[in-house]
């Protein structure tokens, strides 16, 4: 599954709000917000909009302060805005709202937000402790940190592909980084991903054919989709927990996390 890059600006941040002008989606952002029966990645996507869009409901409204910590091309951000919420995206490069340095410091300012989100992200972070700082530092008080990344999946680099997680791992990494996970959601288990992982072969070895090949891994695509699927379904709850393609996690800051952090 593709991950998008990381980075940040000064604050408070702003960015796209409810009263900002509407934009054109691109492919990436339609992809991941209505995944399609023949994307291999589309089960897990369609878990992730899902599990996304419910804490987005939860999360979101006027006067809320967003950030997306390593967003990317924000595929997500109207699932907040849509909410009243003021979102910012964050990225390496000056082709964002809010710069990230190449030291992994984030251009905004300290207690700026109320959420940061980061989505698919984790695993290509090499170091995770000023990723965390930082976004630790970015929250106020009683901020929350909305994560996914990666329980099990193929080595994919963006530019880098550091880690994949248990869930119990997971949530002791953001614990000892000063974040208190109050939801753990599970995406996809072991039975399901295990296909779309051979789906991810064979579609990639269709494409090399000629004139047929895309046409063919689509069809496959859609067949082991709907196979992956009825997986899903029949796979019991308690192993999918700790066995889960993607993690989807909500945390709280923990009262005096990011302290003496500053932007120098």
């Amino acid at each position: 599954m593709n991950a998008l890059p990381t980075s940040a600006r000064t604050a408070p941040p702003t960015g796209a709000g409810p009263a900002a002008p509407a934009v054109a989606r691109t492919f990436e952002q339609q992809r991941r917000l209505h995944p399609r029966l023949w994307d291999t990645d589309w089960l897990v996507l369609r878990g992730m909009h899902t599990a996304i869009d419910r804490l987005a409901a939860r999360l979101a409204r006027p006067g809320t302060t967003a950030l997306d910590f390593g967003c990317g091309v924000k595929p997500y951000a109207t699932l907040f805005t849509a909410r009243g919420a003021t979102y910012t995206g964050a990225d390496f490069g000056s082709g964002h709202d809010v710069m990230i340095r190449p030291d992994g410091i984030v251009e905004a300012a300290s207690a700026s937000c109320d959420l940061v989100v980061s989505f698919q992200v984790l695993e290509h972070v090499r170091d995770l402790d000023t990723y965390l700082a930082e976004a630790a530092r970015m929250l106020r008080d009683d901020g929350q940190l909305l994560l996914s990344t990666h329980g099990t999946w193929l080595y994919h680099p963006h530019p880098e592909d550091h880690r994949r997680w248990t869930r119990e791992g997971l949530i002791g990494d953001l614990a000892s980084r000063g974040f208190e996970t109050t939801e753990c959601i599970a995406v996809v288990g072991p039975l399901a991903w295990t296909t779309m992982v051979r789906l991810t072969c064979f579609a990639v070895a269709l494409r090399g054919i000629p004139v047929i090949g895309p046409a063919l891994a689509r069809v496959v695509a859609v067949v082991m989709n709907l196979k992956a699927a009825v997986e899903d379904k029949v796979t019991p709850s308690w192993v999918t927990k700790d066995n889960a393609c993607v993690y989807v996690t909500l945390s709280r800051r923990v009262k005096g996390a990011g302290a003496g952090r500053s932007v120098p």
